[in-house]
């Protein structure tokens, strides 16, 4: 079994290049998989191992980084390894917004813990937006939320901007940092009523009962899990070959389906030479699974 904990921090980092080459050999020291961004802003990441090892990771990541708490953090498990490798990546932003976050700017506590979190989306008032990108909010999102279908984060801002300040608004996204961001950019603008959901869905997924929960579908997470359910369980999607986007298990009995080459999703999109390619690619896989062999394969995107 390993350990999967997710975290993120603003606080002013310095000396990203000495402290990148300082968590890299740790991490690879401790075993410890997965992927961290750092910036002067602050860093965001999600790393998975073996639990102990996990513990003494982020131990010292903390010491080395002067770091007292994380604004936000979660622990979740896997059968397998979430994560194949280990990519620490030196960024100008977290959250890649045009927005730089500053120890100047008083925030103010805008965050819901999941209880609380099911009454404010019931009210008819409240306008429940999901801060994610549209491949996400197809896996699972809350009841009537929106989501302003924008793959690029940097146009967020903009969408953003469109909304009514006098409106009560209710963001979510998977762990909190995106809303942690949007949430610093409507103050400025001076909206007032602004909250967002504690820790985010992975919080809410693993406080709510299923009985409870105001949750429709599964939540997509950037890991070999792809998904989970309620209690952080595995979930049922799993990742088109072609696309490299979450499919169902109703996708997989689509005529559209091929395994590791297209799903309903790109079945339209992809060239003849792409799906040669990814035919090509998928019987090595199936070779490599016949003898008892690992293939690893380059991600390919249309």
């Amino acid at each position: 079994m390993f350990a999967v904990f997710g975290f993120y921090k603003f606080q002013k980092i310095n000396n990203l290049k000495k402290n990148r080459k300082t968590l890299n050999n740790l991490l690879i020291k401790k075993n410890i998989n997965g992927s961290i961004i750092i910036s002067e802003e602050g860093l965001n990441g999600c790393i998975s191992g073996k639990n102990k090892n996990i513990k003494a990771t982020i131990f010292r990541l903390k010491k080395i980084l002067s770091i007292k708490e994380f604004d936000s953090s979660n622990n979740s498990k896997s059968e397998f390894k979430p994560f194949h490798k280990l990519k620490i990546k030196i960024k100008k932003e977290v959250v890649p917004m045009d927005l730089k976050m500053s120890n100047k700017f008083k925030k103010k506590n805008t965050h819901i813990d999941p209880i609380k979190w099911n009454k404010l989306i019931k009210n008819k008032k409240t306008f429940l937006l999901d801060a994610r990108k549209p491949f996400e909010h197809k896996v699972g999102s809350f009841k009537k939320s929106v989501n302003p279908n924008i793959d690029n984060f940097r146009d967020f801002p903009k969408y953003l901007k469109k909304l009514k300040k006098d409106q009560p608004i209710a963001m979510f996204c998977t762990g909190g940092i995106r809303c942690e961001k949007a949430s610093v950019f409507l103050e400025k603008k001076g909206f007032k009523n602004i909250y967002q959901l504690k820790g985010g869905i992975l919080n809410y997924l693993k406080k709510i009962k299923q009985k409870n929960s105001l949750w429709k579908g599964e939540c997509f997470v950037f890991d070999n899990r792809v998904s989970l359910k309620h209690g952080l369980e595995q979930g049922t999607y799993s990742i088109c070959g072609g696309c490299r986007q979450p499919i169902s298990i109703k996708d997989k009995k689509s005529k559209r389906y091929e395994e590791g080459v297209t799903c309903p999703n790109c079945f339209d999109k992809l060239t003849k030479n792409q799906k040669s390619r990814f035919r090509m690619r998928q019987s090595q896989i199936y070779k490599a699974k016949l003898s008892g062999k690992k293939y690893n394969f380059q991600k390919e995107f249309n």
